[in-house]
């Protein structure tokens, strides 16, 4: 049986749009597992709270339940070894564990405010009425209040990209020689602003493009043909 994949949904189910469920995508692909991603939506807490879980990816297999994009990519190099490795061995993990933990605390922080309004308006009624009262008791100011200052953010949201932009100068990937984990940790986060809004995170002489569209082509295109607001 194929492993299936809750993966969250706009209000057109072919808008896949989380950074997390994009790492797990991503990294499913890298380990040539077959996968069935089932649209999600923010409204559905039950169907996630059968399997143990809060939020997504989510993915069972084997009967197994396992949530959280780090746990799933821990348990599919643990589950499958003879598969290509998402790390590359322990001291790969190690360094993919810290870029995951700065993807989060970092580069998503940066860029949610600059979508948030965007996502908003790819939902559906129920969704977004949940989706605008949690994320603007989350920010203190009206999603459109958000929105307004995305301009103000950007500069200092492409500084703080200046670390991928040093080591891609000196390796074609961030797992080296060959893309791993953590190219797809960050491709997530770029992907979930790239499917979600029309707004330019990068400029167009940024030399992080040339990496990210590397990643989208990879897998038989699999970011490239996301379905894009």
């Amino acid at each position: 049986m194929n492993i299936v994949l809750h993966d969250l949904a706009g209000a057109d189910p072919a808008l896949r749009f989380s950074p997390f469920c994009w790492r797990t995508k991503f990294a499913l692909a890298h380990k040539g597992l077959s996968y069935e991603a089932r649209p999600w939506r923010f409204s559905e807490h039950a169907r996630l709270a059968a399997l143990g879980a809060e939020k997504v990816p989510v993915i069972e297999d084997g009967g197994r339940a396992i949530n959280d994009s780090w746990a799933i990519a821990v348990y599919l190099e643990e589950t499958y070894p003879d598969r290509p490795s998402l790390f590359g061995g322990a001291a790969g993990v190690a360094l993919a564990r810290f870029l995951n933990a700065w993807a989060d605390a970092v580069l998503n922080v940066g860029i949610l405010p600059m979508v948030v309004a965007d996502i908003w308006a790819t939902l559906g009624e129920e969704e977004q009425a949940y989706f605008r009262k949690t994320r603007e008791a989350r920010f203190g100011r009206t999603l459109e209040e958000i929105a307004a200052e995305r301009e103000a953010r950007l500069p200092a949201f492409r500084q703080s990209l200046t670390p991928l932009r040093l080591t891609l100068r000196a390796q074609p990937w961030l797992g080296g020689d060959a893309p791993n984990y953590a190219d797809y940790i960050v491709a997530g986060s770029l992907q979930w602003a790239r499917v979600i809004s029309r707004f330019p995170l990068l400029a167009d002489d940024d030399p992080l493009l040339a990496w990210f569209g590397r990643v989208l082509d990879l897998f038989g295109g699999l970011g490239a043909a996301a379905t894009r607001v």
